[in-house]
């Protein structure tokens, strides 16, 4: 997925641009840190405290100027108003948080309100039009059969979360000013492996693959998750 997010920040801004970048839902700051280093203006917005204390100690031993360039403040992402401004920022990020919201319409708005014109939405969704890929790829076809009609799931945690469908998130993402731009599909072949796997000694060509999948039809519309972009107008 930074690959294909590192395509979208590539084809919108111009080379070597540092850009405002907020995090909703950080988590330990996988991605925030990354841009950091990248040289880009980042900050992460979460409110567990055990994911701010895991990106606060990666973020310890980091250079200065790294250091410098990255700010994590506690916060629910439904607050974004609370926080900042209008317009503040040049490309969000809201990354496997929308799953454990019921209703995420309002946190979406807030995030379209926080982007500057022409600015870019990175969402990650667990993809509903794609639910019963992992049970039915795992055997268990009672499972299938439920998911072709609901969007609600288990995840791998034993956590109760939501599906989205992805002409639904087009049309919200149209209302909030911030229409669809791109979107791909995110594992598409490894979901069902299992957690803690080694990586392959192919893991580049692993990777291609999935790459690959991502941006080709049929492939990325049975996808585990979706990536989509939207671009605020």
């Amino acid at each position: 997925m930074a690959r294909q997010l590192d395509e979208q920040i590539a084809g919108r801004f111009p080379v070597g641009q540092r850009l405002r970048v907020l995090d909703v839902g950080m988590g330990q700051g996988t991605q925030a840190l990354r841009l950091a280093r990248l040289g880009h203006q980042v900050t992460g917005l979460e409110q567990d405290a055990t994911m701010i204390a895991a990106a606060r100690a990666a973020l310890s031993g980091e250079p200065e100027g790294i250091r410098e360039r990255m700010r994590i403040i506690e916060g629910d992402g439904r607050e974004t108003g609370a926080h900042f401004l209008p317009g503040s920022f040049d490309v969000v990020l809201c990354h496997g948080v929308l799953m454990y919201l019921q209703d995420p319409d309002a946190l979406l708005a807030g995030l379209a309100r926080v982007l500057a014109p022409g600015g870019l939405l990175s969402l990650l969704v667990r993809n509903g039009d794609a639910l019963a890929m992992r049970a039915g790829l795992s055997g268990d076809w009672a499972g299938a059969l439920d998911a072709f009609d609901s969007v609600s799931y288990r995840n791998r945690l034993g956590v109760d979360a939501r599906a989205d469908r992805r002409a639904a998130l087009t049309d919200t993402l149209a209302g909030i000013g911030a229409p669809l731009h791109a979107w791909y599909g995110v594992r598409v072949f490894t979901d069902t492996a299992p957690d803690g796997t080694e990586p392959p000694a192919d893991l580049e060509t692993l990777l291609a693959a999935e790459e690959r999948a991502g941006k080709t039809d049929p492939y990325r519309g049975v996808a585990a998750l979706l990536h989509l972009c939207g671009v605020r107008g």
